[in-house]
């Protein structure tokens, strides 16, 4: 079973990173309009860059794992408990339903869930039909929910004309989508092409990070207790009831190998993505929700993924 070093290795970008946003939001360095900016680069160009080159590369037959069933229930179980908290428990609107959704089961699966498979694992494989699922499955149902909730739309023709429309406005999908194309076409993409798309698809997640990092500088604590305390739910749904859904579906109705089984419970143990953030941030509602929930399942997810490899590794007695 690996150290606890390869875990620190695996998460030390993402706290580096948001601390450096932190402080170029205190120290000013780059203006007021600094996150606003970045934030918007981040949904409008890199992300669907970088979805569009990660998709693109990834089978689509890799969605033909009968892991992925369990993997599919704990965040069809964890998104749905957010989401009926931020209703019943909480009285929030449609569009922060979704974000608390979102924050509850939807794992960071990119720049972390591939380090900790190689780490952990040996092999980045599984990641694959994980990524699949939760950028052409989750993000497009999330979005579109998003969209209905915040476009002021409410008669049902003009709801489904904006929905049928979005993947042309909005980038996020519009990239994951180009990217299954070429995938399920086997369509090689010309090197002077793909190679800028890869570049900017780079920076997504440092910038986001960097981003996440800015919004905790000058924070309004007035209330603050509310969104801590959805945060404090999503946390607990996410970093405890996804996983252990994926164990109960992988280990008593899939009877997957011990080899899967603990590749489903760990990659369901990821922290809530970033892309939360991104997300609730471009559409202006549960920031507070989406920044509180990537950090302390981030902070929280270290001790849960050493004890899930602990309990499941190939050492485990």
């Amino acid at each position: 079973m690996p150290t606890l070093q390869p875990l620190l290795a695996a998460f030390a970008p993402i706290w580096v990173l948001t601390a450096v946003g932190y402080l170029v939001s205190r120290t000013g360095l780059l203006g007021e309009s600094a996150e606003h900016v970045l934030g918007r680069f981040v949904f409008l160009v890199a992300m669907p860059a970088a979805l569009f080159t990660m998709v693109g590369r990834t089978p689509l037959g890799a969605f033909a794992n009968t892991s992925m069933l369990a993997f599919a229930a704990g965040t069809l179980l964890a998104s749905g408990l957010g989401l009926a908290a931020a209703r019943w428990v909480f009285g929030r609107e449609s569009a922060d339903q979704a974000i608390s959704g979102m924050a509850a089961g939807y794992v960071n699966s990119g720049n972390l869930g591939i380090p900790v498979s190689v780490q952990v694992l040996g092999d980045a494989s599984f990641v694959a039909p994980v990524l699949l699922f939760q950028v052409l499955v989750v993000t497009p149902l999330v979005l579109a929910a998003l969209d209905a909730g915040t476009g002021g739309e409410r008669r049902p023709r003009a709801w489904i004309r904006r929905a049928l429309m979005l993947p042309l406005r909005n980038p996020i999908i519009l990239g994951a989508g180009l990217g299954a194309v070429v995938s399920a076409t086997g369509f090689h993409v010309p090197q002077p092409i793909a190679h800028p798309f890869e570049l900017l698809g780079g920076a997504a997640v440092p910038t986001a990070l960097v981003t996440l990092g800015m919004s905790l500088h000058g924070r309004s604590t007035a209330g603050a207790a509310g969104p801590r305390a959805e945060a404090g739910v999503a946390v607990a749904i996410k970093t405890v009831v996804q996983p252990l859904t994926a164990l109960a579906v992988g280990a008593l109705v899939l009877h997957l190998p011990t080899h899967q089984l603990l590749a489903v419970v760990l990659l369901s143990a990821l922290p809530t993505a970033q892309n939360v953030f991104t997300y609730a941030r471009e559409y202006g509602v549960g920031t507070a929700l989406a920044r509180e929930s990537v950090l302390g399942s981030t902070l929280l997810s270290m001790a849960t993924l050493s004890g899930i490899t602990w309990l499941l590794g190939p050492t485990a007695h």
